[in-house]
């Protein structure tokens, strides 16, 4: 978990909330340098202690109160920081992440995530059972991110074996990433004007994970 500081100069700290330790009674000094580098620029500064609310669960943690902003992601982007709910063991500097410092007994979450922000939540603990027709159930086959396994990709220039590669599924990106010696092939020829005409031609791209297929269709990957 990071969240820019008070004591942060750059322009993104200016233009979103902050933390500020001095307005704390639970604040406690930690001072480990604390950073990480993203794909779309990075943040720096160190850590600090503090109790962490999400809702009305409370957790006692080290977290990183970030000084310096790198990249136009963070200064386009509405969030105030990152809550972070990978397993520990990826986490920087080691930290426990805020969901296996807290109390609860069951650690379980579950999220919707739609188009308009407003129609998006998140259950934690536990997850929604009704409202949804259930596609498949997978097992977490490493613990780092939340990692599947990852069969076969097909598109428009066929299939794609993938043995031994493992799909990661992370609710802080809305982009799909992977080797270009897999994803090239795939979507080879998969071309969109400049003015979006015959989208709607466009060929489908299918995920084959365990035994179900999930698949993107022109209006998933085309914004």
């Amino acid at each position: 978990m990071w969240a820019y500081s008070s004591q942060c100069h750059a322009i993104v700290c200016k233009t979103h909330d902050t933390y500020d330790s001095e307005k704390s009674s639970t604040y406690d000094v930690d001072g480990q340098d604390f950073k990480i580098l993203y794909g779309s620029g990075g943040i720096e500064g160190i850590t600090s202690k503090d109790v962490a609310t999400f809702g009305d669960i409370k957790a006692e943690m080290t977290f990183g109160e970030i000084y310096k902003v790198s990249g136009p992601t963070f200064l386009l982007s509405p969030m105030d920081g990152i809550l972070g709910l990978g397993y520990d063991n990826i986490s920087v500097n080691n930290l426990p992440t805020w969901l296996m410092s807290t109390d609860l007994d069951d650690k379980s979450f579950g999220f919707y995530l739609f188009n308009n922000p407003e129609e998006s939540y998140m259950t934690i603990p536990g997850f929604d059972t009704e409202g949804y027709t259930l596609k498949g159930k997978h097992n977490v086959i490493e613990q780092s991110y939340w990692n599947l396994n990852l069969v076969s990709i097909t598109g428009p220039n066929g299939t794609m074996e993938t043995p031994g590669i493992k799909a990661a599924i992370d609710s802080g990106t809305s982009i799909i990433v992977g080797s270009s010696t897999i994803i090239d092939p795939i979507i080879k020829g998969i071309e969109v004007s400049q003015t979006c005409e015959e989208i709607d031609l466009l060929p489908d791209i299918t995920f084959k994970i365990d035994d179900e297929e999930y698949v993107l269709t022109h209006e998933d990957y085309v914004v």
